[in-house]
């Protein structure tokens, strides 16, 4: 017996789901009232039609990437933070945010990251074009590190591989300790830190 209470949330929440899961072309109606177990009709008075329905996944996302908040005591942590909450969300949502790009509103989906980020290099000191390049530049490193994060996810198996190819002998010129490091799969996680603490330090001249 198909459900009668059902709110525009819960339909936006297992839409959101299905498209985070196997993309934007398995959300058929039909799916999704079968997930929520309810009527086709009942998605539609909602939601409105497919169209409709991605139009509300997208001003979603939107919405919810506005939410990133700074968090540490002193602007340079608190850069960090935002940093890597936005590439969190990036990575945890690349259909959602596809969708979002091919509807031209990435800029304004940025926007309030971008917001924080001004926050915290004025509070460090920083104006005008400096400030700008320095909330451009970590933008940039996010936005960089996921699509090459996502590059090698989906990249097909080397052969040989990064280890393999630092196992030989003299490969880090006389440095084992670093041929065994970079035979290591790398931590994303640990070097994104690594990676925009460094630059964080450098633009605010920490």
């Amino acid at each position: 017996m198909p459900r009668t209470a059902l709110t525009r949330d819960e339909v936006l929440d297992s839409a959101a789901a299905l498209v985070r899961q196997h993309g934007p072309q398995a959300l058929t109606m039909r799916k999704l009232a079968a997930e929520l177990g309810t009527a086709v009709t009942s998605i539609y008075w909602h939601v409105g039609n497919r169209e409709s329905l991605l139009d509300a996944l997208v001003e979603r996302t939107v919405q919810e990437m506005g939410a990133i908040r700074p968090t540490g005591r002193t602007p340079s942590e608190r850069v960090v933070s935002v940093a890597r909450r936005l590439r969190r969300e990036l990575r945890d949502r690349p259909h959602l945010i596809a969708m979002v790009h091919e509807r031209g509103l990435t800029e304004r989906m940025f926007l309030p990251a971008q917001q924080a980020l001004v926050h915290e290099v004025h509070a460090a000191g920083l104006r005008g074009a400096r400030a700008a390049e320095a909330v451009r530049a970590v933008q940039f490193q996010v936005v960089g590190f996921v699509l090459v994060e996502r590059n090698r996810e989906r990249s097909p198996v080397q052969s040989p591989g990064e280890g393999e190819l630092w196992e030989g002998a003299g490969a880090a010129e006389h440095d084992l300790a670093l041929a065994r490091a970079l035979a290591r799969p790398a931590d994303p996680e640990k070097l994104f830190t690594a990676s925009v603490r460094a630059l964080v330090s450098a633009l605010l001249d920490d």
